[in-house]
């Protein structure tokens, strides 16, 4: 019985930091979206009806390339924060 109760303790643990992760992770997409991306344009082409943006992946697709156009030098990691960013707070796939 006390394995089953270390069991439980050790996935809420997880689970916990699972979402502080996360937090951490959109707080770092946040951070290099509003240094970077808002020097192009604006948060209307999260938001406009005819955005080119369908899926998560093309979503990342998107980040990397805008990456790569301006030289950031962001890692995947990197891109990949700025993505979920984006999708939290704009694309919601």
């Amino acid at each position: 019985m006390r394995h089953i109760g270390k069991a439980i303790s050790t996935v809420l643990l997880v689970t916990n930091l699972g979402g502080v992760a996360q937090a951490g992770e959109l707080a770092k997409g946040k951070e290099l979206h509003e240094f970077n991306c808002l020097s192009c344009h604006g948060t209307e082409v999260y938001t406009r009806e005819n955005r080119m943006i369908g899926s998560m992946d093309s979503l990342i697709t998107q980040v990397n390339r805008c990456n790569v156009n301006l030289n950031t030098g962001w890692f995947d990691d990197e891109v990949e924060a700025v993505a979920r960013y984006l999708n939290e707070s704009y694309y919601k796939f």
